[in-house]
């Protein structure tokens, strides 16, 4: 079976170079420019995904139609104040704004002070160089955070009430109720010790939080918030700032003065300590980010090779490896999710450590 399949491959690899080289050369250059434009979509539209928006799109069609709802939009310009409209005033960037006698632009989802002609000046990394204002605008990436906060407290609150009426789960609480418990005896208790406590809240709520936008970003349309380097990162540091506000004096003493070092040796590893101080927080954020990014770059790209080389092999194998690796990313969901909150229980645990007295 398996020297036939391979034979058949070989084949078809074969008929597929012999038709190539038999065909007209104008043909060629006019499918490889077309490819080459196919490519450049792709890779804007695989952008638009991963980036955010000041709109909510669920789709875009062929002729260029957005299908979806507009964002409230709300940016501070230091000459002009405070600006409030929707995100359909910009209609995708291609609208140049007036507010209060100034004129503004949304290029690459950011929005820049520019002119009535709406001019964006470019660098050599066709970065754009106009003044930026300060955005609070309510963006999808915000919108998701909103609705996975709301989702998590009527869930979990919902689960409580049940609790008081019956100590036997019912509903929700059939399926998070294991989730909670593992989190808690096997990530909290074994990282942290007897304090696991007072850091179950945190581990729990960034756990779920996660998890609920690691699975929303795996939806049709398309929310890659924990693709978002910004939210990350903030996630990072709030497990960094609470690290260091309850850590106790063995933790510090590690830092700044590590027993049992001679005095020069002591010298040295204090800067090596508060580098690696800096770089548990990074550890984590990047982690986060850059696993979520490239599932979802390499399921767009999978998606995308489909309209670029239209037969049936392309129309047959790219759909069934991008249902693959669809499946392996929801593994990857739940993953990512206790890989976070298990590097933050053993943060803590460090920060909680006592110190051993040799007798």
């Amino acid at each position: 079976m398996l020297k036939r399949l391979i034979f058949l491959v070989g084949f078809l690899t074969t008929f597929s170079l012999f038709t190539a080289q038999n065909s007209d050369v104008k043909s060629e250059t006019t499918e490889i420019s077309k490819v080459a434009n196919e490519n450049t979509e792709n890779q804007d539209y695989i952008q638009h995904h991963l980036l955010d928006a000041h709109s909510f799109d669920l789709m875009t069609t062929k002729s260029g139609k957005h299908i979806g709802f507009s964002l409230p939009v709300i940016f501070y310009d230091k000459e002009n104040g405070f600006h409030f409209m929707m995100s359909s005033a910009f209609h995708h960037g291609e609208n140049v704004v007036e507010s209060k006698g100034a004129f503004y632009k949304l290029f690459h989802e950011k929005i820049y002070k520019t002119d009535a002609s709406g001019t964006i000046n470019l660098n050599e990394q066709h970065h754009a160089t106009n003044e930026k204002v300060l955005d609070f605008s309510i963006t999808k990436s915000v919108l998701m955070i909103i609705i996975t906060a709301l989702l998590m407290i009527w869930i979990f609150v919902s689960i409580a009430k049940s609790y008081k009426k019956s100590l036997i789960p019912t509903g929700a609480g059939k399926i998070f109720e294991p989730i909670i418990i593992f989190v808690k005896d096997e990530i909290a208790k074994p990282n942290i010790g007897a304090k696991y406590h007072k850091y179950m809240g945190f581990l729990l709520t960034v756990f779920f939080f996660v998890l609920f936008l690691n699975i929303f970003g795996l939806m049709p349309f398309g929310i890659n918030v924990t693709g978002n380097i910004a939210i990350t990162a903030a996630l990072a540091i709030l497990t960094f700032i609470i690290t260091q506000f309850t850590a106790n004096g063995n933790y510090w003493k590690h830092i700044f003065w590590m027993p049992g070092l001679p005095l020069p040796m002591k010298i040295i590893m204090i800067p090596i300590e508060l580098i690696g101080l800096m770089i548990k927080p990074f550890a984590l954020l990047i982690r986060l980010f850059a696993n979520m990014t490239a599932g979802h770059i390499v399921i767009m790209t999978l998606i995308s090779l489909v309209y670029v080389y239209k037969n049936w092999i392309a129309g047959s194998l790219f759909p069934l490896l991008t249902l693959m690796l669809y499946l392996i990313e929801i593994l990857v969901a739940f993953l990512q999710a206790y890989i976070f909150t298990m590097l933050s229980a053993v943060y803590f645990g460090m920060a909680n450590e006592e110190a051993h007295h040799e007798h």
